[in-house]
């Protein structure tokens, strides 16, 4: 190969690396958007921020999905649109949290988790009623809650 050839070879393998951290710089900002502007309860520590009652009414205790996960894990990233859905849906009728235990690696203990995600039901009064390992689906979520004897309706 002459001069010419390797300059111009050389040429290229820089532009296409640059390419290539320049499209992974852009997803890795698209896939951790999802989970950052998502308007769900994020548990920080043992505290719920933006946990509540039904809107307006202190007394009222609402059943509780807690989905324990992590913002760089890809099954929770894929979780990450449901728990959004579900949260506006059935706002005042359902509360939604959701805790990285990576960025919070007491609460995993606590919940006595072994993988990520997995979702935990839990009752009106704080009663877990099951729990799910890995991804599932908003369909499946609202399935089981209609098992365990939790109607929602959607909003108008």
């Amino acid at each position: 190969m002459n001069k010419t050839g390797k300059i111009v070879t050389v040429i290229f393998l820089i532009v296409a690396v640059v390419v290539v951290v320049a499209i992974k710089q852009n997803r890795k900002g698209d896939s951790e958007a999802v989970v950052d502007e998502e308007p769900v309860n994020i548990v920080v520590g043992s505290e719920v921020v933006g946990s509540e009652t039904a809107k307006g009414d202190t007394t009222k205790a609402l059943p509780r999905l807690v989905d324990l996960g992590a913002d760089k894990c890809i099954p929770c990233k894929m979780m990450a649109p449901i728990l959004v859905e579900l949260k506006s849906e059935y706002d005042g009728r359902l509360i939604v949290d959701f805790i990285d235990v990576w960025k919070n690696p007491d609460e995993g203990p606590k919940y006595g988790i072994k993988l990520i995600p997995t979702q935990i039901f839990f009752d009106a009064s704080g009663k877990e009623l099951f729990r799910h390992e890995g991804f599932y689906s908003k369909e499946d979520i609202l399935a089981k809650w209609t098992e365990l004897g939790v109607e929602f309706t959607k909003a108008k």
